[in-house]
């Protein structure tokens, strides 16, 4: 049965309930419409970036001519996407995989290789959804006990920032490999700091020095960095709140929080992350979370 594709990407919530709708309906059709949003996503970003590595701004750029431009990367991206044998049908078979769905035989692409983790300017949860099952260690239900231990401290912390709790769980997740990657103390005990924060010179708490993976110009470099180290997990999400509301360069993090695309961008922005694609990855995961989160509520 042919469907016409939803408007906007599935981290808008009127796009969700309509994925939603969609998944009740027609399982499959569900989850290639999921696949082609998240080609379509990596297809806008590679774009830009393109862009930015070949073009200099000009006097007579301005912000109407870039919103053009990301307009016409969009039209672009939603052009590409879905294609037999992209990356859309890789996506497709496993999620479908991993939803226990039957194989669509609609999708006949082989299949390929993961692609490195950490990869630039790759969508995380595609990379992940792509990755062989022998050598992923987070399954299914990993991601749903990851949400279900966290999600009180999220939604508190979401009652301080006014940012959905789901977005949170996203962040915490990408930056822990759904808790997989946890900062370790000199003594080998845990640091429970889920979103990375580093220890800033006015921080008076206990600290974690650690190797860490840092872009410098573009290039991922391994550099020694202090962490803050909390007795729980709750007091990080508590002070990822703090420094959401205290600190004045995250105030438009906080403003653009109606959407993960605004979430994400927001804190590209304001430098949360040196990570050249760390706001293309938040968005890939915080699509995953809404995913799993459905998946618990059913």
């Amino acid at each position: 049965m042919a469907l016409a594709p939803l408007p906007g990407l599935a981290t808008d919530a009127r796009s969700v309930d309509g994925l939603r709708t969609l998944a009740s309906r027609d399982p499959q059709a569900a989850v290639k419409e999921v696949a082609k949003q998240f080609e379509s996503l990596f297809m806008q970003e590679l774009l830009k970036s393109m862009r930015q590595a070949t073009m200099n701004s000009g006097l007579l750029d301005n912000s109407a001519s870039e919103l053009g431009t990301e307009m016409l990367d969009a039209q672009y991206a939603q052009k590409m996407s879905g294609l037999p044998g992209g990356l859309a049908d890789v996506i497709a078979r496993q999620i479908a995989r991993q939803m226990g769905l039957p194989a669509d035989t609609r999708t006949s692409a082989p299949a390929v290789p993961a692609a490195a983790p950490g990869t630039p300017a790759t969508p995380a949860a595609a990379a992940d959804a792509a990755a062989p099952r022998a050598a992923r260690p987070a399954s299914g239900d990993s991601r749903h006990e990851f949400i279900a231990r966290h999600e009180q401290a999220a939604k508190a912390a979401e009652a301080a920032t006014g940012i959905p709790a789901t977005f949170l769980l996203a962040q915490a997740a990408l930056e822990t490999g759904w808790g997989r990657r946890d900062i370790r103390m000199a003594d080998g005990t845990p640091s429970h700091n889920v979103f990375g924060i580093k220890a800033t010179p006015g921080w008076s708490g206990p600290v974690a020095e650690v190797t860490t993976t840092e872009y410098l110009g573009g290039v991922a470099r391994k550099v020694k960095a202090r962490f803050r180290a909390y007795a729980s997990v709750d007091e990080a999400f508590a002070d990822y709140a703090r420094l959401m509301t205290r600190t004045k360069r995250y105030a438009q993090v906080i403003a653009q929080a109606q959407t993960a695309h605004g979430f994400a961008q927001g804190l590209q922005r304001a430098g949360y992350a040196t990570d050249p694609a760390y706001a293309t990855k938040l968005a890939s995961v915080i699509d995953t979370t809404l995913r799993v989160q459905r998946t618990l509520s059913a």
